[in-house]
C-alpha cells in the first residue's frame, strides 16, 4: 500500500544516481541543487560516496592536474550561461572524465531548442557530450550527460519542498495585461482563466513543463496513478500539463498505486502567508533569523555559544553557522518534526526537555528549572556542552535547534511580530463594519519614517515594536488579500475614494523608504537598489506605484470561485471576526464525508472517475509539496518581482 514514506524516500533515490558517479570526482553544484542536497544528507553524503571535493558552480572555480574527473549538477537547461560556466571550468582544468546531471528533462530541452516533434533517444544530451570531449581536448575522453530530477527536498515526513522552483508564483492581472499587450486585439484574453500554456512566455512554459516533468518522475518512481485537481488558473495550467505528459499517459494505464494531487494557487489566500497569527515556533525562526547564503528555506544559527571565541564584528565570518536541517533519524529529527507540527509553547517546552535529556545523558551538571522557558535558560543548557567534543558530536542536531530557538526568543525583531499581530486583529474586526477604503485608511498613520519626526536621524530605530517598511508592505498585502471581504458600498464613490487614498499611501510609503538608513533584502528587490545612496525619491515612488498595481490584482483572485470565495468570518457580536485559512477549507471539503462535491476544485485528469472524493479515497494520508517554506517577507518579494509564475502544490 502506498504511504507518505514512499514519497519522502523518492528524493534520496534520485540522489543515489548522482552519488553513484562521484567517486574520485570533484563535484560542481549550483545553489538550487545544493539546497536540495542540504535536505538529503548534505555534502557529507557526497564525501562518503567518494567525492574528493564539492565546489560552487562558478567560472572562477577549477581543478588541478591530479583531479581528472568532474561531476556537474545543475538545475537549469544546458544552454546559455550554464554552458559558458561548464566550458570555463573545463578549460581551466585537466579533466579526462566529465559527468553532467541536469534536473531539466530532455523533452524540455527539445522545447527550448524549438523542436516540437518526438525524437528517439536523447540527441541534445548526446551533442553536449561531444562538446564536453571537445572542451577537454580529446574526443576519446569520457563524457556523460543525463537527466536526474534532484529537485525535491524532504523537510519532514509530511512536507517536501522544491527549491529549484522557489521563485515561481501565480500570475496576476498585471501579468495578463503584459501578455495581452503582445497579442492582436481580437486574440486577447478576457481573464487569467482563459490562458493556455502556449500563450505564456517561453521561459514560463519551460518552468511549468519542468515542474510537471519532475512530478511525473515522482509518480513514476512510486508506481502511482494520480488524479489531478486544481484551484486557480495557474494551477489549472500545471495540472493540465501533468495530465497531458506523454509518459504520464502510459504510466496511468499500468500503475498499481493510486493517489490524488491538488494544485492550489497561493494567491487565492495570501492573508495566511503574510499574517503573523501562526502559533508555530518554526514560522518565527524562519522569519527572524537570516537565511543561509544561497538558500530560500534554511537559516543561519549562530554557534558561538558552543565555543570559547569572543563575540566580535568578525566572529561570524570565523565560525560556520548551524542550521535547521536534520536529515538523519535521531532525537534531533524527532525534535524538528515536533517543532514543525506542534503549537509554539509546546515546541519551546519540547526544546528545553530535549536539551535537558541530552545533558543528563552526558552527565553534565545541569540545573533544573521549571516554569516559563527563557532564552537565557536554553543558552545555559547549551553552554554546558562547550569544548566537550564527544558530547557536541553526539547531540549537535539538538544543540543547533536549541540555539535557533534561543536566538529567536531574544531576537529584537520579535516585538514587531507581536505588534503586527495586534494590528492585523484590529483590521479583521474593522473589515466587517466598514468599506475597504475606510479600513485601508487605518494604515496611513503607521506610515511614518522610523524614529519619528523629532529624531536627529530620521532613519534611526527607537521602539523595538515600531513598524518599518517591510512590516508596512506585509500589512498592505494582508489587507488587499482580504479586500473582497469588506461590505460593498457605492462602486463609483468607493473606487474614487480608493484611488485618492492609494495616492496618499504611495507618497507616505515612498517617504518611509527613502528615509531608511539601510535597505532590507525586500526593499533592495522592490527598488532595484543595493544601498540608500543609489535610491532616489523618483525611483522609490515608481517602485511603490508598481507595487500598488500588483496589490490591486489581489482583490479579485477569488472572484471566479463559487463556494470558497471567503476566507473571513465577520463578528456576530459574541465572537470576534476570524480568518479562515483557504487550504484548511479545501481539506475540509475533500475529507468531510457529508459534503457535496466542491465546484471550485476542478478535476483535471482523465481516468475512471471525475469524483473528487473517490479520487481522495485512494490516498487518505496527506503529504504537502511546496515550492518553498514561506516566510511572511517572501510573499512581497515574489509578488513584486518580475517573475510571478507558479503555485504551492498539495498531495
Amino acid at each position: 500500500m502506498l504511504t507518505t514514506e514512499d514519497f519522502t524516500h523518492f528524493p534520496l533515490q534520485m540522489w543515489e544516481k548522482v552519488l553513484s558517479k562521484v567517486k574520485k570526482a570533484v563535484v560542481f553544484m549550483d545553489d538550487r541543487c545544493a539546497e536540495a542536497l542540504h535536505w538529503n544528507g548534505g555534502a557529507a553524503a557526497l564525501l562518503e560516496a567518494g567525492a574528493r571535493n564539492l565546489k560552487q558552480f562558478s567560472s572562477f572555480e577549477a581543478c588541478s592536474v591530479n583531479e581528472p574527473k568532474a561531476v556537474f549538477v545543475v538545475s537549469t537547461l544546458l544552454k546559455g550561461t550554464t554552458v559558458d560556466i561548464i566550458k570555463d571550468i573545463i578549460s581551466l582544468s585537466h579533466f579526462q572524465y566529465c559527468v553532467v546531471f541536469t534536473t531539466v528533462a530532455h523533452s524540455v530541452h527539445l522545447l527550448a531548442n524549438n523542436v516540437t516533434t518526438e525524437m528517439e533517444g536523447t540527441p541534445v544530451f548526446e551533442q553536449f557530450e561531444e562538446k564536453l570531449c571537445e572542451w577537454m581536448g580529446n574526443m576519446n575522453y569520457t563524457a556523460e550527460v543525463m537527466h536526474v530530477p534532484v529537485v525535491f527536498a524532504p523537510v519532514s515526513q509530511q512536507l517536501v519542498i522544491l527549491p529549484p522552483f522557489a521563485q515561481l508564483f501565480p500570475l496576476l492581472s498585471p501579468d495578463l495585461d503584459t501578455i495581452n499587450a503582445k497579442r492582436p486585439e481580437k486574440k486577447r484574453f478576457g481573464s487569467l482563466g482563459d490562458l493556455d500554456i502556449h500563450s505564456l512566455p517561453a521561459e514560463l512554459q519551460i518552468e511549468i513543463k519542468s515542474l510537471a516533468s519532475a512530478l511525473n518522475s515522482m509518480f513514476e518512481a512510486t508506481s502511482t496513478r494520480e488524479e489531478s485537481f486544481a484551484v486557480g488558473p495557474m494551477s489549472r495550467l500545471i495540472a493540465g500539463e501533468l495530465a497531458n505528459h506523454p509518459q504520464a499517459k502510459n504510466r496511468r494505464k499500468t500503475a498499481p498505486n493510486k493517489a490524488s494531487i491538488i494544485f492550489v494557487d497561493r494567491t487565492m489566500d495570501l492573508t495566511g502567508a503574510v499574517g503573523h497569527h501562526g502559533d508555530n515556533l518554526v514560522e518565527k525562526i524562519l522569519t527572524v533569523l537570516r537565511p543561509l547564503p544561497g538558500h530560500v528555506t534554511d537559516v543561519q544559527v549562530d554557534m558561538l555559544e558552543l565555543t570559547s571565541l569572543q563575540r566580535t564584528p568578525d566572529s561570524q565570518n570565523t565560525l560556520a553557522p548551524g542550521c535547521l536541517a536534520q536529515t538523519q533519524p535521531s532525537a534531533a529529527r524527532s525534535l524538528w518534526e515536533a517543532m514543525l507540527t506542534s503549537k509554539y509553547k509546546e515546541s519551546v517546552m519540547e526544546v528545553r526537555r530535549q536539551l535537558v535529556e541530552a545533558a543528563s545523558k552526558e552527565k553534565l551538571p545541569i540545573k533544573m528549572s521549571m516554569g516559563r522557558v527563557t532564552p537565557e535558560q536554553l543558552c545555559s543548557y547549551v553552554q554546558l556542552f562547550r569544548s566537550r567534543w564527544g558530547a557536541l558530536e553526539s547531540h549537535c542536531g539538538v544543540l543547533q535547534l536549541g540555539l535557533a530557538t534561543s536566538q529567536t526568543l531574544r531576537h529584537p525583531g520579535l516585538p514587531r511580530w507581536d505588534a503586527c499581530l495586534a494590528f492585523e486583529r484590529l483590521l479583521l474586526q474593522a473589515l466587517g463594519d466598514s468599506d475597504f477604503p475606510a479600513v485601508l485608511r487605518q494604515l496611513l498613520p503607521l506610515m511614518k519614517p522610523r524614529g519619528g519626526e523629532d529624531s536627529s536621524s530620521s532613519g534611526s530605530r527607537l521602539g523595538e515594536d515600531e513598524c518599518g517598511p517591510d512590516e508596512l508592505i506585509l500589512l498592505l498585502v494582508y489587507l488587499y488579500s482580504l479586500a473582497d471581504e469588506a461590505p460593498p458600498g457605492d462602486q463609483d464613490t468607493e473606487a474614487e475614494e480608493l484611488e485618492k487614498l492609494e495616492r496618499e499611501l504611495i507618497g507616505a510609503l515612498t517617504l518611509v523608504i527613502t528615509r531608511e538608513t539601510e535597505l532590507s533584502p525586500l526593499l533592495q528587490k522592490l527598488t532595484g537598489c543595493a544601498n540608500p545612496e543609489e535610491l532616489t525619491t523618483e525611483r522609490a515612488h515608481s517602485a511603490v506605484e508598481k507595487m500598488f498595481e500588483t496589490l490591486g490584482g489581489l482583490i479579485h483572485t477569488r472572484d471566479n470561485l463559487k463556494q470558497l470565495r471567503s476566507v473571513y468570518t465577520a463578528s456576530d457580536g459574541v465572537h470576534q471576526a476570524t480568518y479562515r485559512p483557504f487550504l484548511r477549507q479545501i481539506l475540509e471539503e475533500v475529507f468531510h464525508p457529508d459534503r457535496l462535491e466542491c465546484p471550485d476544485i476542478e478535476h483535471m485528469s482523465g481516468g475512471l472517475t471525475d469524483l473528487l472524493k473517490t479520487g481522495f479515497s485512494m490516498f487518505m494520508k496527506v503529504l504537502v509539496l511546496s515550492t518553498r517554506l514561506l516566510r511572511p517577507t517572501d510573499i512581497p518579494e515574489l509578488l513584486f518581482s518580475t517573475q510571478r509564475l507558479a503555485p504551492d502544490i498539495g498531495v
